[in-house]
């Protein structure tokens, strides 16, 4: 663990330096999840943040699952809904 002195300006704004930002693998603008906790403040590549979280969902999804499959799922759970909604207003095809 390393410990870094970081001055804070009177607007809130301060500076990683570039050995933490390498350290961090942040290149150019980038995104970071600030976390506070008690008195202490994190700081985590907001990339990592989503990999763990696709971790997680591949370590407890039940089923392989694709995106096109959700919203096929959606789009039939929303047009139930609909007719649930609004019996009286289905489109009848005119034969």
């Amino acid at each position: 663990m390393q410990s870094i002195d970081v001055k804070v300006a009177s607007n809130g704004r301060m500076i990683l330096p570039a050995s933490v930002r390498k350290a961090m693998g942040l290149h150019g603008d980038a995104k970071v999840i600030l976390t506070v906790e008690d008195d202490q403040v994190r700081l985590s590549p907001i990339g990592h943040g989503v990999s763990r979280a696709q971790a997680l969902y591949r370590e407890h999804a039940k089923h392989a699952r694709t995106i096109d499959d959700f919203l096929t799922d959606r789009k039939a759970e929303a047009a139930a809904e609909a007719d649930e909604a609004f019996p009286t207003k289905r489109l009848q095809n005119p034969a």
